[in-house]
């Protein structure tokens, strides 16, 4: 007798309990570890909770004991956020596809709820990990490697069964990488060329063209970041690895190879891009130079997103239908 599939929530839902176990998890290893130790907790979330609020313009209320109770609060939601946030997204990533083994993905995913408490306390001049002593780091991993662990584990518990992700073929791996050229020229196309592609209404795509104009009026303004700085390269390669999970998706297939193609690509295009601008910009008038590149990243997008189209169709006919939908 065929047994059926039954799906286990959204990838939300399976998130947010990922993401909930994990920090129970979190939790109890720093705990265990003050005890064992005798260390005091750590102040560094109200730190942030104060930091982030200053650079906000604005203030915790009450004095004394009542604001410094109000700060360890919010600093305890702070980290409950985040962890809850980190599940969330490594999620809807294994949802579209980009899934690790058991080992890997317990590191990634420890390593994104590391960087999700770390990178804030960077920017806000709380704490500088370069800084960190060699104990420090240890302290701070091992909580976060417990999270990844737990989450990870808790997702594939919850995760639906049904047909599994079949490996990415050379085509897709090769269209991603185009895909990410394109994104590291014009950050928008990495996400809004597969949507724009895909099977969604006609109004629907009218309104996912308007941020891609937008991006190509402002590449002309002078006073655009710089494609490689801080500002502007981090939203290319989110952009390309995230369409180039959407391309997996369409094929069925797993976007960890594809979202590293497109990766790669996307520093391929941020800096070879900024190359021909320079050396463009000595020879025509740099709208023009803008112009061509604004062609061949279109172009790009193009290519890697409508030629993997029958291929996507082709996938969707050979897998079978998951039962129990």
């Amino acid at each position: 007798m065929a047994t059926t599939s039954r799906p286990r929530g959204s990838a939300l839902a399976r998130g947010l309990a990922a993401g909930a176990v994990g920090t129970t998890v979190l939790n109890a290893v720093t705990y265990a570890d003050m005890a064992w130790r005798g260390r005091p907790a750590s102040t560094a979330p109200e730190d942030t909770v104060e930091a982030a609020v200053r650079a906000a313009g604005r203030d915790v209320p009450g004095s004394g004991s009542e604001r410094g109770n109000r700060l360890t609060a919010l600093g305890a939601l702070s980290g409950t956020a985040a962890g809850l946030a980190t599940g969330v997204l490594v999620s809807a990533a294994r949802a579209a596809g980009l899934r690790f083994s058991g080992p890997v993905g317990a590191a990634v995913t420890g390593a994104v709820a590391m960087a999700a408490t770390d990178l804030p306390m960077g920017a806000l001049g709380v704490s500088d990990p370069r800084t960190w002593s060699r104990q420090d780091w240890v302290a701070d991993a091992v909580p976060h490697l417990a999270f990844g662990v737990a989450a990870h584990a808790t997702l594939r518990a919850l995760e639906p069964t049904g047909p599994q992700r079949r490996r990415a073929p050379a085509g897709l791996v090769l269209r991603s990488a185009l895909l990410g050229v394109a994104a590291g020229s014009r950050s928008s196309l990495g996400l809004l060329a597969p949507a724009l592609t895909s099977s969604a209404s006609a109004g629907a795509k009218a309104l996912a063209v308007l941020p891609v104009v937008g991006e190509l009026v402002a590449d002309k303004a002078p006073g655009t970041p710089a494609r490689t700085s801080a500002q502007g390269l981090p939203a290319r390669f989110v952009s390309a690895t995230g369409g180039a999970a959407a391309l997996a998706a369409r094929e069925h297939a797993n976007a960890v190879v594809p979202s590293v193609a497109a990766a790669a690509g996307a520093a391929g295009g941020a800096w070879g891009g900024l190359a021909w601008r320079r050396w463009a910009s000595a020879r025509v008038p740099d709208w023009q130079a803008a112009l061509v590149e604004d062609g061949v990243a279109v172009g790009l997008a193009a290519l890697a997103c409508l030629t993997g189209r029958r291929a996507a169709r082709a996938s969707t006919l050979d897998d079978p239908a998951p039962v129990g939908r």
